[in-house]
């Protein structure tokens, strides 16, 4: 089948403003649009730009939005986004995230949120030897969030974010609550000072829309939330990770 790709293009060094470029490719429908994206770059314009790496949805390098969509071009099958023939594939760098040139954006404030939540163990107590063991039921209060590969695509898809606020947006938590609920971790005093900010998890208004499109299928808001509880019973006095 012939599919319309509509890549939103631009490039600093020579346009005023992004426009829309269209190509036209033949496909199957269980190609992964990644793979349409490849050949149109390898056969019908090498300048289009875009990030890519493993290819099997561990990385997060080719999220982009799709069809108005947050999603990894390497885990879209083209039958996901087109249905009959001829159809057009919108493709857009993610949103909320400085363009770059094409389909690539900037991702330096994105990381600096991540490391200001101190996404690192403070261990609780000093193991001589072997391992901090840990249940099973302690395990599942942050295997969730441990799935996440910083693709950025619930960054882009935050309303709060979009609205140009400085939230730290959804990403940073779910990496800050991997430790929070970690029982081995004492650190969530070090990280008041990010999480419990104005800007930290309590602009987050449970529009659920970084849950609908992380390709991980975390509970991003649940997580959230959860991180919310937690700040107040620590505040209040409680024991963390209980």
């Amino acid at each position: 089948m012939n599919v319309v790709l509509r890549i939103k293009r631009y490039n600093p060094e020579t346009d005023s403003s992004p426009h829309f470029e269209d190509f036209k490719v033949d496909v199957q429908p269980t190609d992964r649009l990644l793979d349409a994206l490849m050949f149109v770059k390898r056969h019908l314009d090498g300048s289009l730009s875009f990030r890519k790496s493993c290819a099997h949805g561990i990385c997060g390098s080719d999220a982009m939005t799709i069809n108005g969509s947050e999603r990894l071009a390497c885990k879209t099958l083209v039958r996901d986004v087109a249905d009959e023939e001829d159809a057009v594939i919108t493709i857009e760098p993610l949103q909320a995230l400085p363009v770059q040139r094409d389909l690539m954006v900037d991702y330096t404030r994105f990381f600096e949120f991540y490391r200001v939540v101190k996404p690192y163990l403070f261990p609780a107590q000093h193991v001589d030897k072997g391992e901090h063991l840990q249940t099973l039921e302690e395990r599942k209060k942050f295997d969730d969030v441990t799935k996440c590969i910083l693709c950025a695509s619930c960054q882009s898809a935050c309303p709060v974010i979009r609205e140009g606020t400085d939230f730290i947006g959804p990403a940073a938590i779910v990496q800050a609550a991997r430790f929070v609920f970690d029982s081995r971790d004492r650190g969530i005093g070090a990280r008041l000072d990010v999480l419990d900010a104005a800007n930290g998890v309590w602009p987050c208004e449970n529009h659920l829309e970084c849950t609908r499109v992380c390709p991980r299928g975390i509970k991003v808001t649940k997580a959230i939330n959860l991180t919310k509880r937690e700040i107040k019973t620590f505040k209040e006095g409680g024991h963390q990770n209980v």
